[in-house]
């Protein structure tokens, strides 16, 4: 066989991880593998794709990013997208195709599945909304990057009796921020699933004030909006081929910074972590976790079980249709922001 992989989306710690996990075993069994480059954008046009030797594909695992780049392309918002992928997928010689990525991707990976193409999906989005999987890979990786933020952020904000708002990454949930908030520490975590209000922000930090602590950490998702603090929805906003928001251009933290100490009087800084979320080395676990799901799907493929992907439940590895998948957003439970709100 020859099987293709995909990395498309945001890049994240653990991608070359799961292309490693997909490849090896393939190659070891004597099929070939072709790596598409930058998403989806490498199987429309003329195409851009290369063999990849075992050579290859060693010395990955702990290398963040991803070996193959990736886009935002959207082949369906193509006129005659799905021809052009079809015909590549032909003109490549490809018996299957490993899609990994987030809902975006996937959503793509889905369509094509249900027009007869031979694909298996992986999950990957940092933000961990993707239903019925306990896993997504670089989720890990993100939430201790904002953990490691939120401790250091800790020691300037006591020094100068700050109220520092760190900007973390959830378009429209705020796994990272309530995961990341929880384990540094944060004393308020603002996420788009609870909607808080600019007033009792306000109030929580004049409430630690009385309460004898000179300084606030507040936690805040990106795609949050406050007392109309800024619109996802608004049509002039800058958006990429999936029409997202940039919500890097929004400066959400920021403003809520400037707010507070507008009506506080307390010195506010804000911070974004934004690509750092993705850079660097993937965590032990999302190693571990992206060869799982990656093996998985080399195993729906060497089964010929196409339209189908591995997912995490309950710490085993199941399989789920794509479409399944991206039904619909898994969201932050009440339980787990209850548990954050204990501490503010």
């Amino acid at each position: 066989m020859r099987i293709g992989i995909l990395t498309g989306g945001g890049d994240a710690p653990g991608l070359n991880a799961a292309i490693r996990a997909v490849g090896r075993p393939a190659v070891a069994a004597g099929h070939t593998i072709v790596g598409i480059h930058n998403g989806w954008a490498g199987l429309v046009g003329d195409g851009d794709w290369t063999e990849l030797t075992r050579r290859d594909l060693g010395g990955i695992l702990p290398i963040g990013g991803t070996m193959l780049g990736s886009s935002r392309t959207n082949p369906m918002k193509m006129e005659g997208g799905l021809d052009r992928v079809q015909e590549n997928l032909r003109r490549a010689s490809l018996d299957a195709l490993v899609a990994i990525g987030g809902d975006d991707t996937l959503s793509v990976a889905a369509w094509l599945a249900e027009h007869g193409a031979p694909v298996v999906g992986v999950p990957k989005t940092m933000d961990n909304d993707l239903s019925v999987t306990e896993y997504c890979i670089g989720f890990d990786t993100a939430v201790s990057i904002v953990a490691e933020a939120v401790d250091r952020l800790h020691t300037t904000a006591t020094s100068h009796h700050r109220v520092m708002v760190c900007e973390v990454m959830g378009r429209d949930t705020g796994w990272v921020a309530v995961m990341g908030g929880l384990a540094g520490g944060a004393d308020m975590i603002v996420i788009p699933e609870f909607a808080v209000s600019m007033d009792e922000v306000v109030e929580h930090t004049h409430r630690r004030r009385s309460a004898g602590s000179g300084f606030s950490i507040i936690v805040v998702s990106e795609g949050v909006e406050i007392d109309g603090s800024g619109g996802t929805d608004d049509p002039a906003a800058q958006r990429d081929a999936f029409g997202h928001v940039q919500l890097s251009r929004r400066g959400v933290g920021e403003r809520l910074a400037s707010i507070i100490e507008e009506r506080t009087g307390f010195e506010t800084r804000a911070t974004v972590l934004g690509h750092t979320q993705r850079g660097g080395s993937p965590s032990a676990y999302d190693r571990i976790w992206a060869t799982h799901v990656g093996y998985g799907a080399w195993q729906l493929v060497a089964r010929g079980d196409f339209g189908l992907m591995p997912v995490v439940q309950c710490g085993r590895i199941e399989v789920a249709p794509i479409r399944d998948v991206v039904a619909e957003q898994r969201r932050v439970p009440r339980e787990l922001y209850d548990l954050a709100t204990v501490f503010f």
